[in-house]
């Protein structure tokens, strides 16, 4: 049932929910009709009863003689003594009693309906009415009838009209649904042929939105909001790698050129020595962004690892202190600790990566002492330089993201993306006003 296309199976839906709704319809009318018919008769036969019941009491001419019209040329009479015998009947009648004889006993005692039977020496269907009545001194049992044929008749006809129609109908109605629904899928197709022609190098394409505001024009926006995301994610990605390569390229080409220059003649021992640390300088370089680049792939798959662990503030900010002392000095700069004893319940690695990266942009980039400062909630790192430009900020956290205008060059523009993203892993988020990037932490 699957593999059969929706316009069809909608169709065949609506068909089978029609022919219920015809077939309840038409058997509430077949019913109606014979109950309406059926009363009819019945008042019809009661009326009779009473007139000839009146009519025995007051006269003792027969209905045979009597002017008695019982209103319908094919309605009949009959009177019955205490024997069952017939005692008088209206003409053309047989000499037969039309009530066998239970239905005779029943009779005298109360009134009597019999709602189909067949005449005597024949074949067509009647209905009986039979009530006892006091007249001249005898206690007789009124009995009258009527033909059932015209009451048939009318019901076969329906009968007959319903099952002629009701398929027909369904039929239309079945045609009916499948154009609406074909109709309604039309949109559907026109997105489909889309989708099939939209490729990585069309990613700028975008699905048909039909003007109605129903759900197919919902699900043709929310695709192509979808779409969208989409091509915001493959462009960052083309943009992560290219920065990517670029970054790589960069200390690629110095390590060969150092180890070209190296072998280009005889080298004293010294010089040797300083193309070694180079090469050692890039090395670590190549390392710092190959980790960089992984942890941020781990980030972007949603498994960033973050394992809690209750610690001590002072003690963490002191180690990234301690970290970069001896280089801080080299470069006659200081950094300062302004922090309790305090404890957070954070990945401790994870925290001193960021940091650690932050510090080391302070000191690449920034002037002055360099200030750790924080609470259990709130990591503050700052400098006394210029600090990011005002412009940078909505945009410092992006990956390969430099200011390259106040800060120079030299880094591969991933240690703010690493803060933010070790924020984020932690419930929290990172921000950056002039000389001070704040963490916060959860």
């Amino acid at each position: 049932m699957t593999r059969v296309p929706i316009r069809l199976r909608l169709t065949a839906a609506f068909a089978l929910a029609m022919a219920v709704v015809f077939a309840v319809a038409g058997f509430f009318l077949y019913h109606r009709l014979a109950t309406s018919l059926d009363r009819t008769l019945a008042q019809g036969l009661h009326a009779r009863a009473a007139d000839i019941s009146l009519l025995v009491q007051q006269t003792e001419a027969g209905l045979r003689e009597s002017s008695f019209n019982p209103g319908n040329a094919s309605s009949f009479a009959q009177v019955l003594d205490t024997h069952g015998r017939i005692y008088d009947h209206t003409p053309g009648l047989g000499t037969r009693s039309l009530l066998t004889p239970a239905q005779f006993s029943a009779a005298r005692g109360g009134s009597l309906s019999v709602a189909r039977t067949h005449s005597a020496g024949s074949s067509e269907a009647i209905r009986l009415f039979a009530q006892p009545v006091h007249a001249q001194d005898k206690q007789l049992v009124v009995v009258v009838g009527t033909p059932l044929k015209t009451r048939d008749d009318a019901l076969a006809t329906l009968r007959t009209e319903l099952l002629v129609g009701a398929p027909l109908a369904l039929l239309l109605a079945s045609l009916l649904g499948y154009v609406v629904a074909a109709g309604a899928l039309r949109p559907v197709e026109r997105m489909r042929s889309r989708v099939t022609a939209i490729s990585a190098s069309r990613l700028g394409d975008r699905l048909p939105v039909p003007g109605s505001s129903d759900e197919i024009s919902r699900l043709g926006e929310t695709l192509n909001d979808m779409l969208a995301r989409i091509e915001t994610a493959i462009e960052r990605e083309r943009s992560f790698v290219a920065d990517a390569s670029h970054e790589l390229r960069t200390p690629l080409a110095h390590l060969k050129a150092e180890v070209e220059l190296a072998l280009e003649r005889p080298r004293s021992h010294r010089e040797l020595e300083l193309a070694l640390r180079s090469v050692a300088s890039e090395t670590d370089r190549l390392a710092q962004l190959a980790e960089d680049l992984l942890l941020l792939a781990r980030v972007d798959e949603g498994t960033l690892p973050i394992r809690r662990q209750d610690v001590r503030l002072d003690e963490l900010l002191n180690g990234i202190a301690r970290r970069f002392e001896r280089r801080a000095h080299e470069e006659g700069r200081a950094i300062e600790v302004v922090a309790n004893g305090a404890h957070l319940n954070v990945d401790r690695l994870r925290v001193e990566q960021a940091l650690g990266n932050l510090v080391e942009n302070a000191l690449r980039y920034g002037e002055g002492t360099i200030r750790l400062a924080g609470d259990p909630q709130t990591l503050r790192v700052s400098d006394e330089g210029p600090g990011f430009p005002p412009g940078f900020a909505p945009r410092a956290f992006e990956r390969f993201s430099r200011a390259d205008d106040s800060r120079g060059t030299g880094g591969a523009g991933l240690g703010l993306a690493i803060v933010a993203a070790v924020a984020e892993a932690h419930g929290g988020s990172a921000s950056v006003a002039g000389a001070v990037v704040t963490i916060r932490l959860r």
